[in-house]
């Protein structure tokens, strides 16, 4: 039975830790227990997290779970793009800076060394208590027209796959998470170095699920 809102899992398992600005993220593990229809049933926005830091193996499996590549062949991910634009970058941001997800490598890559949370969490200051955020960006330069306005509407479509696959994931793997348009976009574009192109629509801040005392 999954209980992601109800129940904390302590566990150990790799550190993350970065290798000249690189953090390699392990193969995901497609065996993760869960099935489709509990997860729905157990989906939920939670607004608080346990301060452990989140593991190498938990991270690869989120993020792959987000927007991985599912088929080698063509390229194509966990979540649906429209016009296969592919336009939703995931920035991990944690204390030891933030860093871009390279679906292709699968791994991530820092963009800036500072800790982002505080910028990520803005007015709602539960968010910067997760270890982790994971902000959506969507580059309206990878869609092949010029209309910004249909580009930035697709985008949010786009976003909001992405969003559901953190939540379920999340909810299979007994973590905590809330979807939020909250967050300080200057601040966030000018640290991850984000052109005119590209928008910050969405942030997830994840951490284990917080013990109830």
């Amino acid at each position: 039975m999954l209980t992601s809102c109800h129940t904390h899992h302590p566990r150990t398992g790799t550190p993350i830790q970065a290798n000249n600005g690189m953090i390699q993220l392990l193969q995901p593990d497609l065996n993760v227990e869960g099935h489709l229809m509990t997860a729905l049933k157990e989906r939920c926005s939670v607004r608080s997290f346990d301060t452990q830091n989140i593991d190498l193996e938990t991270l690869s499996n989120l993020l792959w779970a987000a927007n991985g590549i599912n088929r080698q062949e063509s390229g194509k991910r966990t979540a649906p793009s429209a016009v296969n634009a592919q336009d939703i970058l995931i920035y991990a941001c944690m204390e030891q800076g933030a860093y871009l997800y390279d679906p292709e490598q699968h791994t991530l890559q820092q963009v800036c060394p500072f800790d982002l949370r505080k910028e990520i969490a803005d007015t709602q200051e539960f968010a910067e208590n997760a270890p982790i955020s994971l902000v959506l960006v969507t580059d309206l330069s990878r869609f092949p027209f010029d209309n910004k306005e249909k580009a930035l509407q697709l985008g949010c479509m786009d976003a909001g796959y992405v969003s559901q696959n953190i939540y379920l994931y999340c909810t299979i793997d007994h973590l905590a998470t809330v979807a939020r348009g909250t967050m300080n976009v200057e601040a966030l574009k000018e640290a991850l170095k984000l052109n005119e192109n590209q928008v910050p629509l969405l942030n997830h801040p994840i951490g284990y699920i917080k013990e109830i005392e």
